[in-house]
């Protein structure tokens, strides 16, 4: 598989967040913006709030079931209760190798009909498409009382020029 073309100019945004309801409400918000075709990757520290994230993505998105890690069983697929895209939840973690390892879960097949969210799946995913969103969270390491969370999203690729990214924090 040949690497993609390197992305266009991205569009930014990064916001503050101060307890787990704005990090589902923030999921909620991003769902609007989200349709088929997707790929969204978590980046974050454990416990920085990317499962919580996606649980308010998958509110937004209106699918079925409980958005939960899906950490030991690597991928989730979450139907749409409506006539919205599918929800398929991975976490890479315990994959320790790249793209090779994740296409058994054949995310290239399901990218164009469905949301495609990975945690940790930074330098693992980034073939499947040029176009994607990358979420970073970042929280302050060993205070596990600090809710704070830095989130900086940035869109790659022609699917997020011309998407507000900025509308988020409204």
């Amino acid at each position: 598989m040949e690497a993609p073309a390197a992305p266009h100019n991205p569009a930014e945004t990064q916001l503050t967040v101060t307890s787990p309801e704005q990090m589902r409400e923030l999921g909620r918000r991003l769902a609007k913006l989200l349709r088929a075709g997707d790929l969204v990757m978590l980046t974050g520290e454990l416990g920085a709030g990317k499962t919580t994230l996606t649980r308010g993505l998958g509110e937004g998105l209106g699918v079925r079931g409980a958005v939960t890690s899906p950490t030991f069983v690597i991928a989730r697929v979450h139907p749409s209760l409506g006539d919205g895209p599918p929800l398929v939840h991975v976490d890479a973690y315990r994959l320790s190798g790249g793209l090779d390892e994740m296409e058994d879960l054949d995310l290239d097949v399901s990218l164009p009909e469905s949301v495609i969210v990975v945690e940790w799946g930074e330098g693992k995913v980034e073939e499947l498409t040029e176009d994607r969103l990358q979420v970073v969270i970042h929280r302050t390491v060993g205070d596990t009382t600090d809710e704070v969370r830095r989130v900086a999203l940035t869109g790659l690729g022609e699917r997020w020029e011309s998407v507000d990214l900025e509308s988020l924090a409204a």
